[in-house]
């Protein structure tokens, strides 16, 4: 029996190929469809985190400030049973100016002439476990911020 021929009729086979193809190539894809599913949850969860401060600043456009109905709205907004509005809805009084809201007393006048206006800001927290993301980084809590004028 020559022994190099044996090794080259054992290398010329194509039997097989496939499946060792698979099995390098299935751990990268299963990677790949898990970080896709991660982003695309982590995402979500982003947005609607944002959604639960617009209903709250919605709500506090409408009715003023009333801290626990925010909170209320806020919480209502989503189905996450662990969004917070934290920290809690805070009101002040401000200016509107190029980078923003001026924080002044409530009985000042702005550059413009009018009396400062009372402004609503709205936070929520959302935390989400993640498989990866302390891997790779991933928040692992989502917040949003709103700020609106109240009447």
């Amino acid at each position: 029996m020559n022994f190099p021929s044996q090794i080259a009729r054992v290398l010329g086979r194509r039997d097989g190929v496939a499946a060792i193809e698979f099995a390098i190539m299935a751990p990268m894809l299963i990677a790949l469809l898990i970080g896709t599913v991660e982003i695309g949850l982590a995402i979500r969860a982003a947005i609607e985190t944002q959604e639960a401060v617009s209903a709250g600043a919605l709500y506090a456009s409408q009715k003023g400030f009333d801290s626990p109905g925010i909170i209320g709205a806020v919480q209502a907004a989503t189905a996450h049973a662990n969004l917070t509005a934290s920290p809690a809805p805070s009101e002040f009084c401000g200016c509107p100016s190029a980078t923003g809201i001026s924080s002044t007393t409530c009985s000042s006048l702005c550059t413009d002439g009018r009396t400062a206006r009372q402004y609503v800001v709205i936070h929520a927290a959302l935390p989400r476990p993640s498989v990866i993301g302390s891997y790779v980084g991933l928040p692992a809590t989502l917040m949003a911020q709103a700020t609106v004028r109240v009447p």
